[in-house]
């Protein structure tokens, strides 16, 4: 069973809130093995990782208050006992700030990040960023903003064919059919994305825009619904991510996510060509505005 098994559409904030975190410690011990800190393999192990006693010795917190903080009862948990367990379970950066939002330690935006206002020179920056592809999106891969150049290669993102028309890469990347998805190298690059959407997602644990993208994207996709459900979180990071265009075939490019001071929750992503055969490719696109890719969705 999954949080998204246990959760309901009207179920409360808080308690999505320590469903997630208690989901999230339990993914998260699982992968430390004895082994990893010193401890003895020992006979007879039913489940994967460190048992709860252990992980509370090492992190010197109690045995009773740890289990009931990995079953979502509703208890408080201070910085710095959150810290010694993040410690215990090695997370990195990004996993203790997932951590900590989801224990309700750091502030939490109530807005909804898809009406994020965007400062009027970022259309002007991305225009001039063209024959570069590039955009703006927020946590929730909803797409803000893109230049012309984007348009070209991703006319399935900027123009949807889905009775919803959500603009968003994540949507399309998990429900558009494999038979003509343009992007090629979903294996490496989908589990990283739904890290991402995670550690994004640790800010508003709750909002009932995100529960509901949550929650629509898993019925659409039982793929997103796997990957969803082990519970890693990723940061923002560039990729090489490859694609392929029915007009000019396969295209490779190094996508650089930069960050927005005036959009905080929103990121700037420029897809560089990786080499000389793909930035042709991109300007012969430029030349011929008027090509349109072959439809295989009717």
């Amino acid at each position: 069973m999954t949080v998204l098994d246990e959760l309901h559409p009207t179920t409360p904030a808080p308690e999505i809130r320590r469903t997630e975190l208690a989901a999230f410690l339990r993914a998260c011990r699982a992968r430390i093995t004895p082994e990893a800190v010193g401890l003895p393999p020992g006979p007879r192990r039913r489940t994967p990782g460190l048992r709860r006693e252990e992980l509370a010795q090492l992190a010197g917190v109690g045995v009773t208050w740890y289990t009931w903080l990995e079953q979502g009862r509703p208890i408080n948990a201070s910085e710095q006992v959150l810290e010694a367990v993040a410690r215990t379970l090695r997370l990195d950066g990004t996993e203790r700030d997932h951590l900590f939002r989801l224990a309700g330690l750091s502030v939490v935006r109530a807005a909804d990040p898809a009406l994020s206002a965007l400062d009027p020179a970022t259309q002007l920056i991305l225009d001039q960023l063209d024959p570069l592809p590039a955009a703006v999106s927020n946590g929730r891969y909803d797409l803000l903003a893109h230049n012309a150049a984007y348009d070209r290669l991703f006319p399935g993102a900027t123009r949807p064919p889905t009775p919803s028309g959500r603009r968003n890469s994540m949507w399309c990347a998990f429900t558009v059919p494999a038979c003509c998805n343009p992007f090629l190298n979903r294996e490496s690059e989908l589990p990283r994305m739904v890290g991402v959407l995670r550690g994004a997602y640790g800010r508003h644990v709750g909002e009932p825009a995100w529960e509901e993208y949550i929650r629509d994207l898993a019925a659409a996709s039982p793929e997103f619904r796997e990957l969803w459900a082990r519970q890693e979180v990723a940061p923002p990071r560039s990729s090489l991510k490859v694609f392929r265009h029915a007009a000019v075939g396969d295209l490779r490019f190094q996508a650089a996510y930069l960050t927005m001071p005036t959009a905080p929750e929103c990121y700037l992503v420029v897809y560089t060509p990786e080499g000389p055969e793909d930035r042709a490719a991109l300007e012969w696109l430029a030349a011929h505005p008027d090509t349109q890719p072959v439809d295989h969705r009717h």
